[in-house]
């Protein structure tokens, strides 16, 4: 019997935080604690499963128009997880980038950020990829930016922009494209979302908001994702 395919690398957008709150009586802003802790708990499950790759959308660029409390809040979570990260990221062997335009950011967030890509460059577990303000649309902007400045330096013709090379401008340059994308809380949509490298990804759209996204929840879109045929197109 053939081994079961497992996607290489997984994307997630952790929807539902703020109604795994609601339905409890608790404020927006504990959904949120809640939420952070699931995604470590997913960081062992996913690795533990042969997923190689693993990317949450944080906090979007347009996140920044929420309650200001909430997003203190979502601040807040980053910080606290930044204190420790390097331990524990060190601990697990797990390499941890973060994506997104990271200008926007207090400098001492900005700060631990660095320090925190730097001191795991090398590590070979879990490669896991954080969103912090970020938009795919933002995100290609960048990078279309940075191709013309080249163009305008003499360094590149026009005809030579391939999408190779427009996928070695964007902040997940040097990972694969994500082969399954899951959204929790019952939205289907990707909500400006690695646009790019979706392009070819199966989507796993789930019912149950964040917090309660489990083990049993994350094997049922394992599960789904193994029966599917993927044949990028062909026929």
């Amino acid at each position: 019997m053939s081994e079961k395919r497992v996607p290489r690398h997984l994307a997630v957008i952790l929807d539902g935080n703020g109604r795994w709150a609601k339905k409890r009586g608790l404020p927006r802003t504990a959904g949120h604690v809640q939420g952070a802790k699931n995604v470590e708990d997913m960081c062992e499950l996913v690795w533990d499963r042969g997923i190689e790759y693993f990317t949450v959308y944080a906090f979007s660029t347009e996140n920044w128009s929420r309650p200001p409390e909430e997003v203190k809040t979502l601040m807040k979570l980053l910080r606290d997880y930044m204190t420790g990260s390097i331990k524990r990221a060190m601990k697990n062997d797990m390499k941890v980038r973060v994506i997104g335009d990271k200008t926007r950011l207090d400098a001492d967030i900005q700060k631990s950020i660095e320090e925190l890509e730097t001191a795991t460059a090398g590590n070979q577990g879990l490669k896991f990829t954080i969103a912090i303000n970020y938009g795919s649309r933002d995100e290609i902007r960048r990078g279309v930016q940075a191709l013309a400045r080249e163009v305008e330096a003499g360094r590149l013709l026009p005809g030579e922009i391939t999408e190779e090379k427009i996928s070695a401008s964007l902040d997940t340059a040097g990972y694969p494209d994500p082969d399954l994308l899951i959204r929790t809380s019952g939205e289907q949509r990707i909500s400006n979302y690695l646009l790019w490298q979706c392009a070819y990804s199966e989507f796993y759209f789930s019912d149950v908001n964040w917090p309660d996204f489990k083990e049993k929840e994350l094997d049922a879109a394992l599960e789904a994702y193994a029966a599917r045929d993927r044949r990028y197109g062909g026929v």
